[in-house]
């Protein structure tokens, strides 16, 4: 069974109530469907589940203390139609408001229009990652898979990151509806296309509790 400390991943079972999913879905209908990722922003609805006296800001605040806040939020919709594969990765970036040149981070990119920069390794290790499930995720529609402990390896090279994984292990965190999974940021993931297809609705978000230094502001949601 895996733990936050030290495994950097936490299943979650039925952390949120039939209600509480119900305005979750409600919340993210009419979302254009068979999208690799929806970045969120400037849905009202998702704010009482994401506070931290919410459901789901509720925990990501028991690991980051009161002063957690959502940061960047994606829905992973995948289905029969769009039933991508994602290769062994870190998350590297984050979303910030306006690019303003800052030592130590960088590159820039932009991303559905919201600029993106790689911070110092620091950042990423004081996030935390929610995903939240709003589908069934047994083994044969592909549930995230995960490597144990790299989060405390530091940024892991691209050409280091096979025998990273092959030193940690690998994890498959199932789920099932209702269930909310707590990670790593900085954990080394990844996703294989699913073997047999079914709708998997996943709401994906971050969490930090301190300011950027420079000028630099969260884009928030």
């Amino acid at each position: 069974m895996l733990r936050f400390v030290p495994h950097g991943a936490l299943r979650l079972r039925s952390a949120m109530t039939d209600a509480e999913l119900f305005g979750l879905d409600t919340a993210l209908a009419g979302l254009p469907p068979n999208r690799a990722g929806i970045r969120l922003r400037g849905n009202a609805a998702l704010q009482p589940l994401l506070a931290k006296d919410g459901p789901v800001g509720a925990v990501a605040a028991s690991i980051l203390g009161g002063a957690a806040r959502p940061v960047r939020a994606i829905l992973f919709d995948k289905t029969p139609a769009a039933n991508w594969a994602l290769a062994w990765h870190q998350d590297r970036t984050v979303a910030v408001a306006r690019r303003v040149e800052v030592d130590g981070f960088g590159p820039w990119t932009v991303k559905d229009g919201l600029p993106h920069v790689a911070p110092p390794f620091a950042v990423l290790a004081g996030m935390v990652t929610l995903r939240i499930h709003l589908d069934p995720v047994p083994m044969t529609n592909a549930p995230l898979l995960v490597a144990p402990g790299s989060h405390r390896l530091g940024r892991v090279a691209a050409a280091e990151v096979p025998d990273a994984v092959r030193r940690c292990g690998i994890a498959a965190c199932i789920a099932e509806a209702g269930d909310i999974w707590l990670y790593a940021t900085p954990i080394l993931h990844a996703s294989d296309a699913a073997r047999q297809p079914a709708r998997r609705r996943v709401l994906q978000v971050d969490f930090a509790a301190g300011p950027l230094p420079g000028g630099l502001e969260w884009a928030g949601l």
